[in-house]
């Protein structure tokens, strides 16, 4: 057995053993289940959740806002990275402005995205973007920084010019770190919608969480956080293949 299917399974055991134990808590009466519901009763509202056609409606909702709102905020993220790096005395200036406004708690400033953007889509999409742009822009400035010089020296004594130097040498190398941000974007976007929904919606998984927890529907709940749970862990597989391609591409170039 090599080691991939080693992890697989001591992963899947330890998930396993964790479930047998909430749910076994909760029979015995050590786990009060209107709190924190149990396993059991959690997969069967799925079912009822799936068979009613409301978790596609709520989940497309919620992961349209993030997918919008990480695509955006990874957009404005690496390119004003790759301004502020090529333009040295602008990254002086606004590289400590924009370090300041990420001390800003955004949850706190989202109330004031819904006055100017309304209830829709726009204000979720934007608070998504503003959370996911962060740590996107400093894992993709913090990675141009990195970049070793005689990499750009060795670019520019073949020929390149400026944007093949950048094309060619600067963004493949920075590829790694910027899925480092990427991998803590997606869980701020999902955050960033949710919150959205949490203050002014119809629809979606934060609103459903919401109305839920209005009627201590507790299992309700839970299976929505399930959902976040799944669509989080989808993305970040996904970021992981494409981080071992990258570095498969840098071992070659070096």
């Amino acid at each position: 057995m090599n080691d991939y299917f080693k992890k697989l399974l001591m992963r899947t055991l330890t998930i396993v053993l964790f479930l047998l134990f909430w749910e076994t808590s909760v029979w015995l009466g050590l786990i009060n289940k209107i709190y924190i519901s149990c396993p059991s009763d959690i997969f069967k509202d799925f079912i009822e959740f799936y068979a009613s056609g409301e978790l596609m409606r709520h989940s497309l909702i919620t992961l349209k806002e993030a997918a919008l709102g990480l695509f955006f905020g990874t957009l404005s993220g690496i390119i004003l990275a790759f301004i502020l790096s090529y333009f040295k005395f602008l990254g002086q200036i606004f590289e400590p402005v924009i370090a300041a406004l990420n001390s800003i708690p955004q949850l706190t400033l989202a109330p004031l995205y819904i006055l100017w953007f309304g209830i829709g889509l726009t204000s979720k999409v934007f608070m998504s973007s503003i959370m996911a742009f962060f740590l996107i822009f400093f894992a993709t400035y913090g990675g141009i920084k990195n970049v070793g010089k005689e990499m750009e020296e060795a670019a520019q004594l073949l020929g390149a010019n400026d944007f093949k130097i950048i094309y060619k040498v600067i963004f493949p190398l920075c590829i790694p770190w910027i899925i480092s941000g990427l991998k803590g974007g997606i869980g701020a976007a999902l955050v960033g919608a949710i919150v959205g929904e949490y203050l002014g919606a119809s629809a979606g998984i934060g609103w459903m969480i919401s109305f839920a927890t209005s009627y201590y529907n507790i299992k309700r709940v839970m299976t929505c956080l399930l959902l976040m749970l799944i669509a989080g862990s989808v993305f970040l597989k996904i970021l992981d293949i494409m981080e071992k391609r990258a570095l498969r591409y840098q071992d070659r170039t070096n």
